[in-house]
């Protein structure tokens, strides 16, 4: 298994609308997730009822779109901006 990287730990290149939420890539996908996790967190996005829920920002709805979103298909609408 030495020498091989699984796909968290493989840098992937972001789009446009993703690095102005989480800065330049490459990143690995574990990175991406992080540090979106991290501006979710920075700015407050977690619905105050339910956390599984996120409510987007306009830089955030750029990536994942504009409605309530669960963490569980944010991670999806993500990797649609990663190559």
């Amino acid at each position: 298994m030495a020498g091989k990287t699984n796909a968290l730990q493989k840098p992937v290149t972001l789009s446009g609308d993703l690095e102005a939420v989480i800065g330049k890539g490459p990143m690995t996908r574990a990175q991406v997730t992080s540090k979106v996790w991290e501006y979710i967190k920075a700015n407050n996005l977690q619905d105050s009822k339910d956390k599984r829920q996120i409510n987007p920002d306009g830089k955030l709805g750029a990536v994942i779109g504009k409605d309530q979103i669960s963490m569980f298909k944010m991670t999806a609408a993500v990797s649609k901006h990663l190559t």
